[in-house]
């Protein structure tokens, strides 16, 4: 049985109290996002999760990942309507503190899940283990390459926990453990594909000897890979990307991405909003649940565990 199955399953058996009332709870969870194929995954884990414990699950996040205002917006009208527990990928690390401490004094559960904060009043943090991670990205790296050569990053945005981590995991492994391999140099994609393309472009501009190019999320990955394809660099420059969109799982069959590096989005959101169920039904989560990132090869894209993970069956959960 798969991880995703198991996890419905134990929900159907462990609910009952939940499905036995007659008045739903109500859980905001607020993405970063809601334009990336990685939140919609979070999103229908979420709503699996919803349906399982007998809860309303409302899904509200901005439109960009840049969007911060927009996000504190929509947690406050949350507050405001004192839903009964609240979970949040924050978009930057210190723009959502003031928010939770709003949360805290409402006495309403909070689990941040995918991206942290510089905050503690929170009762969970769900998310990939992003350092290690991004360790593992670099080590794929250094497989590729076998142990030397110039590398370049696109990086995320700014203030993004969860990205800010993948990119530190990565560079510290290159740095302790392959001398030989140099990052020539990183920009920020922004969150934006058209924006990564273009600093895609200027890095392969700049250092026409590269070797290999890491990305830490789907959109600077999307947008190296049509920098890659223009240039007709597909398979000659070693290409590590993050997460995955069906162009992405494309390019990886195509040649154009080497290596996969790919988190469990549905999971992320499952487990978000039943750490929130369990603590309307009393219990105690952890502080803190790390989930592992895996890599995924050409000659892996058409087994049964990698095709459920990475194309969920997300319209079951979302009609």
């Amino acid at each position: 049985m798969t991880t995703r199955r198991l996890l419905i399953a134990v929900a159907c058996c462990v609910s009952l109290v939940s499905c036995n009332r007659s008045n739903k709870k109500t859980i905001a969870v607020i993405p970063k996002a809601t334009s990336h194929l990685f939140w919609v995954s979070v999103q229908a884990g979420a709503l699996a999760a919803g349906k399982h414990y007998n809860v309303n699950v409302e899904w509200n996040g901005p439109t960009a990942e840049t969007d911060y205002s927009r996000q504190i917006q929509i947690v406050d009208s949350m507050i405001a309507r004192h839903v009964d527990g609240i979970a949040i990928a924050a978009t930057e690390r210190k723009a959502l503190v003031q928010s939770l401490d709003r949360a805290a004094e409402a006495k309403i559960p909070v689990t941040v899940f995918d991206s942290g904060l510089d905050s503690e009043n929170y009762m969970t943090f769900v998310a990939t283990d992003n350092v290690e991670a991004g360790r593992l990205a670099a080590r794929e790296m250094a497989r590729l390459l076998d142990g030397k050569g110039n590398i370049a990053m696109i990086l995320h945005a700014p203030g993004s926990v969860s990205t800010g981590d993948r990119e530190q995991g990565f560079q510290e492994v290159i740095a302790k453990e392959f001398p030989n391999i140099k990052i020539v140099a990183q920009q920020y994609g922004m969150s934006d594909r058209a924006r990564s393309r273009a600093a895609a472009e200027n890095i392969l501009s700049a250092h026409p000897d590269l070797n290999g190019m890491f990305c830490s999320t789907e959109p600077s990955s999307t947008g190296t890979s049509l920098a890659l394809k223009s240039r007709n660099l597909a398979g000659k420059v070693k290409f590590v990307a993050f997460d995955s969109s069906d162009s992405m799982i494309q390019d990886l069959r195509d040649g154009v991405i080497s290596v996969l590096v790919v988190q469990d989005p549905f999971r992320i959101g499952f487990e978000a909003v039943r750490t929130l169920v369990d603590k309307l039904n009393g219990k105690n989560p952890p502080k803190r649940i790390d989930l592992a990132a895996r890599t995924v090869t050409r000659d892996q894209l058409d087994s049964p565990e990698v095709k459920e993970l990475l194309r969920p069956d997300v319209k079951k959960y979302l009609n």
